[in-house]
């Protein structure tokens, strides 16, 4: 996970280096989720046939040698959407193949509890990034950061080929277009109005939770530009690696809330939250640092908050003969989202009055916030009062 956040680490400097727009620079950062979302149903599907330790070689030197092309020849907007899509298919062979791996090793009720751990590990993954590009980068160079990080997804695929014993499938499946896009289940998924409304849930949380994460630094770093006093003390890149880190517990935390109180109830007032929240931090862009970093901190791990509680909810709607079809369907619209959360934000700041406006700020976190302050009516998708 080195390489996830380095771009969005360095997108100021990027954006002043390349003269960019912020349209563009949205863009090569939704460019990474465009080649998860084309390449994830064909690696996960991949797994059912081939020892999984094998896609997940290949994933990890494909993201590796994208972030080392972003080091030593990213020269502007097309080669740097090229190793985003490269990076964002890399790692797509890892993540999944890799909870895959980890399933078939693990049986009984630790299953659980290991699972928990490898997704969680997801959101440790992206702080990291952020930090390592925020230390690297100030001494050596945008280029060595990438560099840096590219080391980190080629150690893990040597690491999991070399230490995790091979396992064939059971029963390899025919391949064919309907294993990887099997619209005849997904259509039976989204007749569920519950299983339904979990999915427009998640993509409602992706949109914000990767539009926020990709323009985290340029923000801070805008931030900054207004305080006539002391600012951030930190390097925004390794401020927002902690921010990061620190949101991660929301998950599971608010997971056990949402037990107690339900679901439905818990989604919905973390979402209307989450979006208003948004625009607060948007709004106190002019404030105080340190009033600023504790609104960036709640926000964070109020977009955090239901996101294990989407995912648990979905598991227990969908009947069991479709659940791996709507989990399937989930990601795909998840990180779908997560593609047009980024570039949606970028638009929108150009579109509002580009990044020296603070209106512009406000009306681009309004757009990735929106699908969550329109939360209960998403939530009308599912029965009411139903108990999962």
């Amino acid at each position: 996970m080195l390489g996830f956040s380095t771009y969005a680490a360095l997108l100021p400097e990027l954006r002043n280096a390349w003269a960019l727009s912020n349209s563009q620079a949205g863009i090569i950062g939704g460019m990474f989720f465009a080649g998860y979302v084309a390449t994830v149903s064909l690696s996960t599907a991949l797994t059912d046939r081939v020892d999984a330790r094998w896609i997940y070689l290949a994933g990890g030197v494909a993201a590796a040698a994208a972030a080392a092309g972003f080091g030593l020849a990213a020269a502007g907007f097309w080669s740097a959407v090229l190793f985003q899509v490269v990076l964002g298919a890399g790692i797509a062979a890892t993540y999944m193949p890799g909870l895959r791996l980890l399933s078939d090793r693990i049986a009984g009720s630790s299953q659980s509890r290991y699972i928990a751990f490898y997704t969680s590990f997801f959101g440790i993954g992206t702080a990291l990034s952020f930090a390592i590009a925020g230390l690297v980068a100030p001494r050596y160079g945008w280029r060595a950061a990438f560099l840096i990080s590219a080391l980190g997804p080629l150690l893990a695929a040597v690491s999991v080929f070399v230490f995790i014993h091979g396992q064939r499938p059971v029963a390899a499946k025919a391949f064919s277009l309907r294993v990887l896009f099997p619209l005849r289940a997904w259509r039976e998924v989204l007749a569920n109005r519950a299983a339904a409304g979990f999915t427009f849930g998640y993509a409602a949380h992706c949109l914000e939770l990767f539009g926020s994460r990709a323009w985290m630094v340029a923000f801070l770093a805008y931030s900054a530009s207004l305080h006539s006093g002391p600012s951030f003390p930190w390097h925004a890149a390794a401020i927002a690696g902690v921010v990061n880190l620190v949101a991660v517990p929301a998950s599971i935390v608010g997971n056990e809330i949402a037990l107690r109180w339900g679901r439905q109830r818990w989604i919905v007032a973390v979402m209307t939250a989450s979006g208003a929240c948004g625009l607060v931090l948007a709004l106190g862009a002019p404030w105080h640092w340190a009033a600023v970093l504790v609104v960036l901190v709640v926000y964070s791990m109020l977009v955090m908050a239901e996101s294990g509680t989407l995912t648990a909810g979905l598991v227990a709607a969908a009947p069991g003969e479709l659940r791996g079809a709507a989990l399937g369907l989930y990601s795909l619209v998840g990180f779908g989202a997560g593609l047009a959360g980024p570039v949606l934000f970028g638009v929108t700041l150009d579109a509002a009055g580009g990044a020296a406006s603070h209106f512009a700020w406000i009306a681009a976190y309004a757009a990735i916030g929106a699908g969550c302050l329109a939360a209960p009516l998403v939530v009308r998708m599912n029965p009411k009062k139903t108990r999962f």
